[in-house]
């Protein structure tokens, strides 16, 4: 089974680019490392304050791959520097 989550944030203390996508690289590379997921900015390259998140993660049931993408969402939403607006999840 493969979930999809699909999150959209808020940076509020971003000023520029370079900022935002320190924030994004720092939470990012610390999601990947602590969880079973694959994660990436995929719209909002050139906003600064907002950007879209898609985690993505493999399992052999749905409830593996539910309890995991869950667990990153809750890990993304621990972050101050930022909010979550909108999530979207996908099952194929």
């Amino acid at each position: 089974m493969i979930g999809s989550a699909r999150c959209e944030f808020r940076i509020y203390d971003a000023r520029s680019l370079k900022e935002k996508r320190a924030v994004l690289q720092r939470i990012l590379t610390r999601l990947k490392q602590k969880y079973n997921v694959a994660a990436g900015e995929m719209d909002f390259q050139d906003a600064w304050q907002r950007t879209l998140v898609e985690v993505v993660t493999v399992a052999s049931s749905r409830a593996a791959a539910e309890r995991e993408l869950q667990r990153a969402i809750l890990f993304l939403d621990s972050f101050p520097e930022w909010e979550r607006l909108e999530t979207n999840i996908e099952w194929l």
